[in-house]
Order: structure tokens, then C-alpha cells, then sequence
């Protein structure tokens, strides 16, 4: 689920990039995807919002991703990385419905490593927030196939 980490490949590869990105955030989002690439639960408060996070130098090419634990992470950023934490909150919505809402927080330490973060996040960003959308609308679609099986089993 690390769409965002591809976005200046995908965005190079024109109409066909952009169908590439869109069949990436229509895959199957659980916790045991983000764990499978390198996130860690960081925080949970059941069923309100989770926390995950992972450590590594985004902008380079494989990104140097490494799991890290919470105790860890919470501690010095080493020199050369940075850590982010991302969270998902449920909120009571209007209606008696629901709203999901997400948030991403880096933390970067040394200064060349923060400038380094800086250039790759301005090449990010742009699609960044095209690939939460997605993913929110796929997730959205995951939980009502989920409660429409459920209400048929009712």
C-alpha cells in the first residue's frame, strides 16, 4: 500500500500510470497489507483509530524501509531517515453514519536528511492526496460489501 512511494513513476507513465494507481488503491486494504509493507502498529483505541508508522529514507529509490517498534519510535530518529506515523479515525458521522477520516506525520531529525525529505515530498505531495481519496473510497466500498453480506445473513 505504499502507492504514494510510486506516484513520479506512475504519473511518468501517462493514462497508463494513472490506471496502474487507480488498480493499486482498489486492492484489498487491511491492516495485514500495511504490516506487509514494513508498517508496525504504533497506538490502537478499538474501534476508534489506529496508528501505524514505519522508519526509512523515503526518497530514495527503495526507500530503505524498516519496521520499527513503538517504544522505538518514539525515541531519536536516526541520522539518515525519517519516521511516519499514520493514523485512521472513525468519527460518528451525520446521520447515524460514519466518517473515516487519516493523517500522515513525519518526523525528520537532521537537518540534510529533512532537506532531502523536503525535495522528495514536493514530488509526492501532488498525488498524495489522490491516492488517500482512493484508497478512502476503496475502503468505503470494502466495508459496504461487508455490511451488505452481513445484512443478508440477518
Amino acid at each position: 500500500m505504499l502507492a504514494l512511494r510510486a506516484i513520479p513513476a506512475i504519473l511518468a507513465g501517462g493514462v497508463d500510470g494513472l490506471r496502474k494507481l487507480r488498480q493499486r488503491t482498489t486492492e484489498r486494504i487491511d491492516l495485514a497489507s500495511f504490516e506487509a509493507h514494513g508498517f508496525t502498529i504504533l497506538a490502537e483505541d478499538p474501534p476508534r483509530e489506529l496508528v501505524i508508522g514505519l522508519e526509512g529514507a523515503f526518497w530514495k529509490l527503495r526507500g530503505e524501509l524498516r519496521p520499527v517498534s513503538a517504544a522505538t519510535f518514539r525515541g531519536p530518529v536516526p541520522h539518515g531517515t525519517a519516521r511516519a506515523a499514520w493514523n485512521f479515525a472513525v468519527m460518528p458521522g451525520p446521520e447515524g453514519g460514519s466518517v473515516l477520516s487519516t493523517e500522515t506525520r513525519v518526523r525528520v531529525d537532521d537537518p540534510a536528511a529533512r532537506r532531502r525529505f523536503r525535495l522528495y515530498w514536493l514530488v509526492v505531495r501532488p498525488g498524495s492526496g489522490l491516492i488517500r481519496r482512493l484508497m478512502l473510497r476503496a475502503i468505503r466500498a470494502q466495508l459496504t460489501i461487508r455490511s451488505t453480506s452481513i445484512g443478508r445473513e440477518a
